[in-house]
């Protein structure tokens, strides 16, 4: 599952970027004109090397010259010599400098042809050149890489980034505090419509200030409507249910039995239909606390209602299974889909299962399924899968819608799948907390 990153994290890693990019930029441009330039003390060592090598190479003969530069080679310079020479390349503009500083020290240099080039890709020096002799021959030399200077410059960086890693320390801690008004916002959000009104403090900046209060404004009038909703439901359900309670007594003065079955499966009828609807738009609201719950007696005792009503429900589970839910919320649903199986079926089949990190409670039917490209359809609040709407049809279409609400509010998943033997599967997925998982 991928993660994403905090936007203080995010702020936190641009800064980190910026501030090394342009350390690491300033340190390579720096060390880049550095290796470029000698230093007057190099250059200077390099001359008076240079003179003393020229010097003690003229007085020998030919026949020790070779034998001799490799005795006045160094652990920072090589010497070399050769009787002759192909003509100097070209100076590089960058090693003019280089030259002028030599010949400053040792001005009886220039009379020798001195010249400068930096070595090729894989050799050990850093510079090559080569002057000539009185007689003409020539002595080579190279500074060789010793890695001093890197060393130096990977020391004087590592002491470089100490302050910009305090720096960075002490931006992520105002970072976080300052966006700390703004994570208050995020849990407050989370929570809208499900409990009471939280109000966030304000704080921060004045963008994140007028962004709280427009959200503590916004949250009061979402609060206000979902009670004014849910008062205006209770006070329409107790009003319609008052002539529903007149019609069943005046049912029983009817004389024909027949007619007053009739009439009393429709008043039955709208009374679910009443007790549906309350429950679905009741149900924005719902104050109803999560409290450890006996799966396994909650399943059961459904199942039990409904054999007591002579129905065909069986329970396939263990005998106890406790987890924190909202028991009332989480029966009303088992109870919808039970019902919904033997609506459209003869028999129900309730089971529970603990897996790992999860719990499942699954309801099968014996009915006819559900066509594939409808499963998700049917999950919609008033959504009915008989749209000439029948008689044998009852309720809303908001049995499924309710289930689904409650076990979303459970942190849960609902799905819906046809059975490969016949009939109908539905199953709650509810997820164990991590305590729980290590029972």
């Amino acid at each position: 599952m991928r993660r994403h990153v905090s936007l203080v994290g995010q702020i936190f890693a641009i800064l980190l970027l910026t501030l090394t990019m342009e350390f690491a930029v300033g340190v390579f441009l720096n060390e880049r004109a550095n290796h470029l330039s000698l230093q007057d003390d190099e250059a200077r060592r390099l001359a008076e090397h240079l003179v003393i090598a020229r010097k003690l190479l003229t007085e020998h003969p030919a026949d020790e010259r070779h034998a001799l530069s490799l005795q006045l080679t160094t652990d920072r310079y090589d010497i070399h010599w050769a009787p002759s020479s192909p003509p100097p390349p070209a100076l590089a503009p960058g090693l003019e400098r280089m030259r002028r500083q030599i010949v400053n020290w040792e001005p009886t240099l220039e009379q020798s042809g001195l010249w400068l080039r930096l070595a090729s890709p894989g050799r050990v020096s850093e510079i090559n050149g080569g002057l000539r002799l009185a007689d003409g021959s020539w002595l080579y030399f190279g500074m060789r890489h010793s890695g001093g200077k890197w060393t130096f410059a990977i020391g004087r960086m590592g002491l470089a980034l100490i302050p910009v890693l305090a720096l960075l320390i002490v931006g992520g801690i105002m970072i976080r505090r300052t966006l700390a008004p703004l994570r208050d916002l995020t849990r407050a959000t989370e929570r809208i419509g499900l409990s009471d009104e939280v109000i966030v403090e304000e704080g921060g900046s004045n963008d994140v200030r007028n962004l709280i209060r427009a959200f503590n404004a916004m949250q009061k009038r979402i609060h206000r409507l979902i009670t004014e909703r849910t008062e205006t439901l209770a006070a329409v359900g107790h009003d319609m249910r008052t002539p529903l309670a007149r019609l069943r007594l005046r049912l029983e003065n009817l004389p024909d039995n027949e007619a007053r079955e009739a009439i009393e499966g429709d008043l039955t009828e709208m009374g679910e239909m009443i007790d549906s609807l309350l429950a679905f738009l009741g149900g924005e609201k719902n104050g109803e606390p999560a409290v450890r719950t006996d799966l396994a007696v909650l399943a059961a005792t459904v199942v039990d209602a409904f054999q007591d009503q002579g129905r065909q429900v069986d329970y396939v589970g263990p005998d106890h299974l406790e987890m924190e839910v909202r028991s009332l919320t989480l029966r009303r649903a088992v109870v919808n889909l039970v019902e919904n199986a033997l609506h459209y079926g003869s028999r129900a089949r309730v089971t529970l299962e603990r897996r790992d990190r999860e719990v499942l409670i699954r309801v099968d039917d014996d009915g006819p399924g559900i066509p594939r490209d409808k499963l998700d359809e049917v999950l919609k609040p008033f959504t009915r899968l008989d749209e000439a709407r029948q008689r044998n049809t009852r309720g809303l279409g908001l049995g499924l819608a309710i289930v689904a609400r409650a076990v979303e509010l459970e942190g849960g998943q609902l799905t819906l799948a046809n059975r490969p033997e016949g009939g109908l599967r539905a199953e709650i997925c509810l997820h164990l907390p991590a305590e729980a998982q290590k029972r």
